[in-house]
């Protein structure tokens, strides 16, 4: 269902944007004069959001702290729900369920204390400003969200239409139950369509920021699909791929220039290349202190006190250096999730080391490390023409991750070994999959090398 909230006027200034057709290769072909016809300037434009992931982080993670004040059980229930979705077995809706069952007889204010003191994404504030002085109506769509949580945040920032999910009360308590549109499946392009439909305020163009799969049924009622941080999935059907601050859309949507040269790199972002990158020391490790069994082991043990700080940090609490570490790479409200791309990288690694023999595990790391490190680094920063098949990659990134890759592997076999690897490496690291790169580019990498070796 979906409630009007309402907000400020919004400005009478005039808006006169250019929508860009993009071409297979990703150039800018055809300008489109004029998204809007100039005589008739009342023609309404509507920006809908995905809340989560984009505005707010994933409300299933959230969920995890009210949970683990039901008990250890709950929590582990929750947790185990949350896998099976994340690993495709179960749908939306019966997480969903299981979720809001475990919160049964939870008092709604401390409910929704728990989503008020939740950080906003960077840069929320302002783009939302920025769209009202433009003259944009603004909606937020959530499936995991109740609606009384989205009208408290579109009060806050200013948007005229939420649609949520509604939860049931018995004497001011969550009853466990919960209904509504948004949680079948594409129910969010339901709720859109109601939006769309509005008698008082028909819109003709519609925008879509999305991060996730269950967005792409809203997508198809969209004139404009810009994925932030997307999935797999959503990536492929997104017109644009945007990553970093949400201010990085507006260009966009205004129809301007899209800065793609240097981009000044925050704290957090340095440090999680630094990491990654760093990884290169692991083969290292292995030649000059320790065998490279002891160190997967090692390795382990660390990705497991990972797991349990997240765990921990689930439940309102940190585990000193590792929350402080994880604080400082993913950024406050990217903190608010379970982060999982150290485990990935963590299970890549020690995959090499247990199931390729010496050199391949080695060369395999250096593919991830050095080649897709320094591909997402040099890519971010200077990365200008997009891959065809993956609007998130670039060919100046792909490029300098292959050179690395390739300079590096060198320390360990031969020059035409280590050609073929690092380009397979980063072939891997470039194509759409549903599966983390983090494993995609050492495996693939320590394949290809195996069988050149035993020719």
């Amino acid at each position: 269902m979906n409630n009007k909230i309402s907000g400020s006027t919004s400005s009478s200034r005039k808006f006169y944007g250019n929508y860009y057709s993009i071409n297979y290769w990703g150039v800018k072909e055809t300008i489109i004069n004029k998204w809007f016809d100039l005589k008739n300037e009342k023609q309404n434009r509507l920006v809908v959001f995905d809340v989560e992931g984009v505005i707010m982080p994933r409300a299933r993670f959230m969920l995890f702290r009210v949970v683990a004040e039901k008990g250890l059980r709950a929590f582990i229930k929750a947790v185990f729900f949350c896998f099976l979705y994340e690993a495709h077995l179960i749908s939306m809706k019966r997480l969903l369920k299981n979720l809001y069952k475990t919160l049964e007889g939870v008092p709604l204010e401390k409910f929704l204390d728990h989503f008020q003191r939740t950080p906003l994404m960077p840069g929320v504030k302002e783009v939302f400003k920025e769209l009202k002085e433009c003259g944009f109506k603004i909606a937020l769509i959530s499936s995991s969200i109740p609606r009384i949580v989205l009208e408290r945040l579109a009060e806050r920032l200013e948007a005229d239409f939420v649609s949520g999910l509604e939860v049931g009360l018995s004497e001011g308590k969550l009853n466990g139950e919960i209904w509504g549109d948004v949680m079948e499946r594409g129910g969010k392009a339901i709720a859109l369509r109601k939006i769309l439909n509005n008698e008082n305020s028909p819109f003709h163009y519609c925008i879509g920021v999305a991060s996730d799969r269950d967005n792409i049924p809203l997508f198809q009622l969209c004139n404009l699909k810009i994925g932030y941080n997307p999935d797999f999935f959503l990536s492929r059907k997104s017109d644009y791929v945007v990553k970093g601050e949400l201010s990085r859309i507006m260009p966009i949507i205004k129809g301007e220039p899209i800065e793609s040269g240097v981009q000044i790199f925050s704290d957090s972002r340095i440090l999680r290349k630094v990491i990654h990158i760093g990884g290169f020391s692991v083969p290292l490790i292995c030649i000059s202190i320790f065998n490279r069994y002891t160190v997967a082991l090692l390795i382990l043990l660390i990705t497991m006190l990972y797991i349990i700080s997240e765990m921990r940090k689930m439940t309102g609490r940190s585990t000193a250096l590792i929350s402080y570490i994880t604080y400082k790479a993913a950024g406050k409200p990217e903190y608010q999730g379970f982060v999982m791309a150290p485990i990935f990288y963590a299970l890549g690694i020690v995959a090499s080391l247990i199931i390729f023999s010496e050199p391949v595990g080695y060369v395999a790391i250096t593919t991830l490390t050095l080649g897709d490190g320094t591909a997402s680094f040099f890519g971010q920063r200077f990365g200008r023409r997009r891959i065809p098949f993956n609007k998130d990659k670039s060919f100046e990134g792909t490029v300098c991750g292959f050179l690395f890759a390739f300079c590096g592997s060198l320390l360990f076999i031969d020059p035409l070994r280590a050609l073929i690897t690092s380009a397979i490496g980063m072939l891997a690291e470039v194509s759409p999959s549903p599966v983390n790169d983090n494993l995609t580019v050492p495996l693939l990498s320590g394949l290809t090398l195996t069988v050149l070796m035993a020719i």
